[in-house]
């Protein structure tokens, strides 16, 4: 999730009250809180928990603040200004992720790969998109796993709605608590940066996250070419490219949408994927989901969908 600090005094002008949630006291904007919440799901589509309220009313706190702005001033003015609109969203919404954090997925879509390049398909692009892809972690994954079973001819998307999430992707740059969640097999795909270069993040909490965030690394120069990031609402009806997917991953991002959202979502991702090629979901996802052209297929670790007819 995105760090939002010390955000210090709040500058509302709406009345504060305290919401108990759980056993948790949390002091909000009672008069705006739902407010807010219905604005960022009419933006993106997500449905942000009640527990997640205090967080919420921070990332308002926060870019109001940073803009010399209330917190009335910043809600007239959002719909004057996309930099205010995109600087709450890059706020509200999650950005990390982690490196192969669903191995199973990785290895199915890299099998798939290799069963593609040696059918009659040698000629042509093995295509990936990466929804939500965050700060990059899944996309640079597949990249590593394919380049390390030697294939060439691929092209990985990795699309969020977030601009700062997407420009962490394409710098490629991650702390050394990364490095270590990738398997032996891919740290080839590793390269140290020079000293000079650090990362711009939040100061460690303790000297143990310290030391893990001393040497940072960034992905080989030798994957770039393969991968490319594009800043996209999943909820948009237009796709962010023309080409048909051989494999859309989207994963633990539709929990956020209300289910007549998930199931357009779904349906978009399947237009946008090839004959035979698959949708791979987080496990547990949408098992509602029974569409006519999409059959699911039987794996034991991945909850994977092929697609049967246009």
């Amino acid at each position: 999730m995105s760090s939002l600090g010390n955000v210090g005094k709040p500058n509302h002008l709406f009345n504060t009250v305290d919401l108990t949630l759980g056993n948790t006291l949390m002091k909000v904007d009672s008069l705006d809180v739902q407010r807010w919440q219905k604005y960022i799901e009419q933006e993106t589509g997500f449905v942000l928990p009640d527990i997640q309220l205090q967080w919420l009313a921070n990332a308002v706190d926060c870019t109001a603040m940073s803009n010399g702005l209330s917190v009335q001033q910043l809600w007239y003015q959002l719909s004057k200004s996309d930099e205010l609109r995109q600087q709450l969203l890059d706020k509200v919404l999650i950005h990390e992720s982690r490196f192969f954090r669903h191995r199973p997925s990785i290895d199915f879509v890299t099998e798939y790969a290799l069963q593609h390049h040696k059918a009659d398909n040698i000629d042509s692009l093995f295509r990936i998109w990466s929804v939500g892809c965050a700060s990059g972690q899944e996309a640079w994954s597949l990249a590593m796993s394919l380049a390390a079973q030697r294939c060439q001819d691929y092209k990985i998307l990795g699309t969020d709605i977030s601009e700062e999430a997407i420009k962490s992707a394409r710098l490629g740059q991650y702390d050394n608590r990364q490095q270590t969640l990738i398997p032996q097999s891919c740290q080839p795909f590793v390269q140290p940066l020079p000293s000079k270069i650090t990362l711009n993040r939040s100061k460690p909490d303790t000297p143990e996250a310290a030391n893990s965030m001393q040497e940072n690394w960034q992905v080989a120069p030798v994957l770039q070419p393969h991968v490319n990031f594009s800043v996209h609402n999943i909820i948009e009806q237009k796709p962010p490219t023309t080409h048909l997917q051989n494999v859309i991953i989207c994963q633990n991002m539709l929990l956020y949408f209300r289910k007549f959202d998930q199931r357009d979502i779904l349906a978009r991702l399947s237009e946008q994927c090839a004959l035979e090629g698959y949708i791979i979901l987080a496990p547990g996802e949408a098992l509602f989901w029974r569409p006519s052209n999409m059959r699911r297929i039987a794996h034991p670790q991945v909850n994977v969908w092929q697609k049967i007819s246009a």
